[in-house]
């Protein structure tokens, strides 16, 4: 009877092992990359929408700055300087980004006492309907009736 439950044992052990060396199948991996792929495709969708948002808000933001700089420089000087020149004239900080999230330039314009700080926005092409400009223009269009 002991011969019998030693052969039984090693058996098992040796059942327990080559369960323990088979791994995983191809079929497995593949559809363990399929659920994770489709996670990765769900978080892109939530968060692409959320990045640009947050770019325009950033160019808009930066635009700002540059236009406060802007107003300081034009205290003692009478003229429309450029971004070099607030940087040198320590009004931007050195460090700070003087591009815009797209990494174009600002523009500064100085016309009739109004400075307008304007980036060519998302599509990197000035004079497009997606351009930010601060202050934003005021537009003479009445609203569409709905």
């Amino acid at each position: 009877m002991k011969d019998n439950s030693r052969a039984i044992a090693v058996v098992s052990v040796r059942w327990k092992l080559s369960v323990a060396q088979r791994g995983v199948t191809l079929v497995e991996v593949i559809i363990v990359v399929a659920i994770l792929a489709m996670v990765a495709s769900g978080v892109a969708l939530v968060a692409l929408p959320k990045f640009k948002e947050a770019q325009v808000k950033t160019a808009i933001s930066g635009a700002q700055v540059i236009r406060q700089a802007v107003a300081a420089f034009q205290t003692s000087n009478s003229e429309c300087p450029t971004v070099s020149q607030l940087v040198s004239e320590k009004l931007l900080d050195r460090g700070a980004n003087t591009l815009d999230p797209w990494g174009n330039s600002y523009k500064i314009s100085c016309e009739n006492d109004e400075i307008t700080v304007t980036c060519a926005g998302p599509d990197k092409k000035s004079g497009s309907p997606d351009d930010i400009t601060v202050p934003k223009p005021i537009t003479t269009e009445e609203p569409a009736d709905k």
